[in-house]
């Protein structure tokens, strides 16, 4: 069964409600000025920030698109690229390219012009949908694309390259188009976080859509009763895939564009959000506003929230605490997954163990897991190995690219490159990344158990720990620490001082105060810190007979 039936299934059963809501803050606390019966008025911010779409409207946009591809010649299993802020005209989009039987690529909007170029056209995208913020990177690569046909501009004053993406998918008409396809067909590429290097091209078929659906689902028990509110960018499978989860249930979601706590706290009191998916930024930013007085909860309708989850990266138990006991009634989760897994939820918590903070849980729902060794083979229980998981969500392969492919599929099996450990229950822990481990000395360190340990200190905001090069152990851990902007007068001593609760072989041999990259899924960036700080010379060196 097609993702798209539960739209259409959505659309004719409950098609007058409201599905989805954009909001910009940012908008919202800005008055304007327009011409209304040539006399100049002003807009009230409500009005100028908040837009909404029904079931119904959904699908006919998804129809309409449909149909405007399919005019202009697209041909089954083509692809074709979205490069958008999250924005109200994003799932249409999304979804008329699978109704017209192509294949959905989404972009990064953080990429630049060259990694643009470098995906359209890795992946042969032969159709671009784009906005306002792309013109300019867009421009500069125009004359370069190699497969590029068609180029279709989402907003007003279209520039002259492209094709407004309104005008000609109105006149299409709404009616599903009479195309077939089944699970088995191709459906969207995804492209790797970029956190290893430049992207790999991820291909899926229609099944490992649903499977991601029913596994939300199934993990977050949604009814129709629930509101959604998803901040982090669609064109990632994790966003989209926690979507999905509202799309079986046929319950509202709103896209919220920013990340302040206040625009966070005010639009689940405005919309009365029950679930909402943070980063681990997000959530402590949100604890810090709280605890300077900067936010108040007394001014915010928080009564509907049941659920806060949070993914995409390795979450710090201390966070875990500090918001229970901010939050009490919350329930927790979180979901592990990759984008070769179709997102989160291949290994999942549970909001019944919340006993086990720090552990990333079991197998999800439709999901099996092992723990194995170099040559794949289980490892005993308790012992670190490298995770493998199977099911219907794990990709076909890493699109024209064969070598990469077979360095991490087996028999069915996904070899994620995270190394991880089971305990007595059989709940997974996550120990790092198999390329993160730091070898010094002849020990194996893993930077996030370091990294979680640091960021308990109450002077850190956020902490990374890469291995840098040393003549006589090889590697040593160097921890970047990020501060909180109050501890302006912490020094290198006094973290290294802390690290002292550590066991001795695990205490970073340098300290480095400096800013945490992550990308906009919060994982951090650590090929970014090794290119800065590898071959460098260190700020301070610790002892660590500290």
């Amino acid at each position: 069964m097609p993702i798209t039936d539960f739209l259409e299934r959505n659309a004719k059963e409950f098609g007058d409600e409201v599905c989805l809501v954009e909001i910009n803050p940012e908008l919202k606390e800005k008055h304007a000025l327009t011409w209304k019966d040539y006399s100049l008025v002003e807009v009230t911010p409500y009005e100028e920030h908040r837009r909404e779409m029904t079931w119904r409207e959904f699908d006919e946009k998804a129809n309409r698109f449909a149909n405007l591809l399919l005019s202009k010649g697209l041909r089954r299993g083509e692809k074709v690229g979205i490069l958008l802020m999250n924005c109200l005209e994003w799932l249409p989009v999304y979804f008329g390219v699978l109704k017209a039987g192509g294949i959905a690529v989404p972009l990064n909007y953080r990429y630049t012009e060259g990694e643009i170029k470098y995906c359209l056209d890795l992946a042969d995208v032969t159709v671009l949908v784009f906005g306002k913020e792309f013109i300019g990177r867009l421009e500069s690569v125009f004359g370069e694309l190699k497969k590029v046909e068609g180029m279709l501009f989402v907003g007003e004053d279209c520039p002259s390259f492209a094709e407004s993406y309104e005008l000609l998918a109105a006149a299409e008409s709404a009616e599903k188009p009479a195309v077939s396809y089944d699970d088995e067909d191709y459906a969207a590429i995804y492209f790797s976080s970029g956190t290893t290097g430049f992207p790999k091209a991820i291909l899926h078929r229609h099944k490992a859509l649903m499977r991601a659906a029913i596994t939300e689902q199934k993990h977050h028990s949604q009814t129709r009763e629930d509101v959604f509110l998803c901040i982090p960018p669609l064109y990632h499978t994790g966003a989209k895939m926690h979507w999905f989860g509202s799309l079986v249930s046929g319950s509202r979601a709103v896209l919220l564009k920013g990340v302040s706590p206040r625009w966070i706290l005010g639009a689940v009191s405005d919309e009365k959000v029950s679930i909402v998916w943070l980063l681990v930024p997000w959530a402590q930013d949100i604890l810090d506003a709280i605890d300077s007085g900067e936010i108040k909860l007394s001014d915010y309708d928080l009564s509907h929230w049941r659920l806060m989850h949070i993914g995409a990266q390795p979450v710090p138990p201390s966070l875990i605490q500090r918001w229970m006991k901010v939050f009490p009634a919350h329930q927790y989760d979180t979901n592990y997954g990759l984008s070769e897994s179709i997102g989160p939820g291949c290994v999942h918590l549970g909001v019944e163990n919340i006993r086990k903070v720090g552990a990333i849980g079991v197998a999800g729902y439709g999901w099996q897991t092992r723990i194995v060794d170099d040559k794949r083979r289980d490892v005993p229980r308790g012992e670190v190995g490298e995770l493998a998981v199977k099911g219907d969500g794990v990709m076909v392969c890493y699109y024209k690219d064969e070598k990469a492919t077979r360095a991490v599929l087996g028999d069915g099996w996904l070899y994620t490159g995270d190394m991880a450990r089971e305990d007595e229950e059989g709940f997974i822990y996550l120990v790092d990344r198999k390329k993160d481990v730091i070898i010094t000395g002849g020990e194996n360190l893993y930077p996030v158990q370091i990294e979680d340990y640091i960021r308990s200190c109450d002077y850190v905001r956020d902490v990374a720990v890469i291995g840098l090069p040393d003549e006589r152990l090889g590697e040593i851990a160097a921890a970047i620490v990020e501060l909180k902007p109050e501890c302006t007068s912490v020094t290198e001593e006094d973290i290294a001082a802390f690290c002292g609760g550590l066991p001795r072989y695990k205490r970073p041999r340098r300290i480095i105060f400096d800013k945490v990259p992550r990308n906009a899924t919060g994982k951090i960036e650590k090929p970014k810190l090794r290119e800065k700080y590898c071959g460098a010379e260190p700020l301070v060196e610790v002892q660590v007979t500290r």
